[in-house]
């Protein structure tokens, strides 16, 4: 501002009162000054006076011609537009930096700033099985048939969901790594097609819940519990009304957490779960609606979500509302990244499945042993998911971006894997603990209790190193080796369930089913950290080609 107003001053004193404006001149489609040839001396003089207060601000300065006039009007609303784009650049570079500050402090402020981001994108994680946890505890207050017809439904709505979560890993690394490229162009563009992908496949889900969630319950529950379906129907298909809303919330979240903001999201899934314990207490209790009123509070907080999302996404400069339809050639660039993040995802599910078939095949007692076990893991194993995001967020400027530093990124995945392997301990400490101090918070069964101290040391094995490895696979998901990544998972799933064979039919029980789950992760660990420390990995081959980014095309 102060340059403008020194350029206003100077150019009052030098203008010619005799001349007139020119209606041509002052066109708001068109620059304010035009300079002629005869006046370019003139101009650039004045120019240069003016050049080294302009720039300190990042303001425009403008030098008038002896035969021109300043038009008052134009030049205030000209200062304001350049005011409001100063404030929205302003807001992107900070996004854009953050990252290359953090590669620029010491380990001990890396790991500070790094727990600053994990610590809200925690929440994000928890806010989802939190969601389901106030459903099962306010629907239990009432109908036995209703609860027991819960667990299959929210089976259905969380498998359905989970499908689809490389919408929100592709997301996010597109947009980070976009970032990194300082191609703001590009990321509008990006979030533009993604949300259309997003709402897309949300429509689809939507129809899949209102024609095929019947079929989906009855195969799921089995002949026996036929009584669930009909309750268990009635709360997938009204949570399925908020699919599009689901996913599009996602793709904004995602495209939050790539440019390092995690309390946006956190504070929206922080007020949709406020809204979905206060609906869910007057549908269900207070009101009598029983499952169909949780279904509701759930599907009307989910929404309200996805709306904070966007909102939030708007604030930072980008567009949310803008939906681009992807050309054939942008929708394969886009499945070259999510392709491989599904087989990822799908791998990982196989693999649980497979542990819990085994298990089931043991008997009551193991299975209820295993349940509560694997429940304890799932809850605890969330907490270190924050650091995948980390790496899917921070690393892209380093490895992909104009200020490309391989021995800093080096340095943050240091940070990142020490912050997973203290976290990994103390979870793992913490986990075994507590079902073995108090077992009793879970069964009172002698047997069952019996069964799950037998398998606490495993327990602890695959539960400590399980925030290691979402660093190290964030890592590569970020430098975008996704060939290797799908592969070692597929392998690393054939390794496991070959294990989980040997184990089952030579009858070493659950504790042999859980030592093959030791197995799994830290094949995972293992095989994500040779291929980062390989001369060839993303960490330290200069030759980036064959992870090489492929843009989409901006229109």
């Amino acid at each position: 501002m102060q340059a403008n107003t020194l350029t206003h001053s100077s150019i009052t004193l030098l203008q010619n009162p005799n001349l007139k404006s020119s209606p041509s001149i002052l066109s708001p489609k068109r620059p304010i000054f035009s300079t002629p040839r005869f006046h370019c001396s003139f101009s650039l003089s004045c120019s240069r006076i003016l050049t080294s207060q302009s720039q300190s601000r990042g303001s425009k300065s403008y030098c008038i011609s002896p035969g021109q006039e300043l038009n008052y009007e134009s030049h205030e609303a000209l200062v304001e537009e350049e005011e409001e784009e100063e404030q929205q650049q302003g807001m992107r570079d900070r996004v854009e930096t953050k990252g290359e500050g953090l590669a620029n402090r010491s380990i001990w402020n890396q790991i500070k700033e790094i727990v600053m981001f994990t610590g809200p994108a925690t929440g994000l994680w928890v806010c989802g099985p939190l969601m389901s946890l106030i459903d099962t505890a306010v629907i239990g207050q009432g109908s036995s048939v209703e609860l027991a017809a819960l667990g299959p439904a929210t089976v259905v709505c969380d498998y359905i969901g989970y499908l689809f979560m490389f919408l929100s890993v592709a997301t996010s690394n597109m947009v980070a790594t976009s970032l990194a490229r300082r191609d703001k162009n590009e990321v509008q563009h990006q979030i533009s097609v993604l949300l259309f992908i997003g709402l897309v496949c949300g429509f689809l889900l939507l129809l899949f819940s209102r024609f095929f969630s019947s079929w989906a319950l009855t195969a799921f529950s089995g002949p026996k519990n036929a009584h669930l379906v009909t309750a268990g129907n009635t709360y997938v298909q009204i949570r399925g009304l908020a699919w599009p809303a689901v996913l599009v919330g996602w793709v904004a979240q995602s495209a939050s957490l790539g440019m390092r903001d995690s309390w946006g999201p956190l504070k929206a899934l922080a007020v949709a779960s406020a809204i979905n314990v206060v609906g869910a207490v007057v549908l269900c209790i207070i009101l009598g609606y029983g499952i169909a009123g949780a279904a509701w509070a759930t599907m009307v907080s989910q929404v309200v979500a996805a709306y904070m999302m966007i909102e939030a996404l708007n604030k930072k400069g980008y567009n949310a509302l803008a939906i681009s339809i992807p050309s054939p050639r942008e929708l394969l660039a886009v499945l070259a990244l999510a392709a491989p993040v599904f087989l990822t995802l799908m791998s990982k599910v196989a693999f649980y499945s497979l542990l819990i078939y085994f298990a089931t095949s043991m008997g009551t007692h193991a299975v209820a042993a295993h349940q509560v076990m694997l429940q304890t893991f799932a809850m605890c194993g969330v907490f270190g998911e924050p650091l995948s995001q980390t790496a899917q967020s921070f690393m892209p400027e380093l490895i992909h971006g104009v200020n490309r530093s391989l021995a800093k990124a080096r340095t943050l995945l240091k940070s990142l894997v020490t912050i997973g392997a203290t976290l990994g301990l103390v979870l793992g400490t913490i986990g075994t603990m507590v079902p073995w101090t108090f077992p009793n918070i879970f069964t009172r069964d002698p047997k069952v209790i019996q069964e799950m101290h037998k398998v606490l040391l495993p327990f602890f094995l695959a539960l400590s190193v399980t925030p290691s490895t979402h660093s190290l696979e964030g890592t590569l998901l970020a430098g975008r080796d996704l060939r290797f990544i799908s592969f070692s998972m597929c392998g690393c799933l054939a390794f496991g369930a070959l294990v989980l064979l040997l184990v089952s039919t030579r009858g070493y029980g659950l504790q042999g089913c859980w030592f093959a789950f030791v197995g799994f992760q830290w094949a995972r660990f293992f095989l994500a950290l040779q291929r980062l420390l390989s001369p060839n990995g993303i960490l330290y081959s200069e030759d980036l080609r064959q992870y090489e980014v492929k843009k989409l095309r901006a229109s």
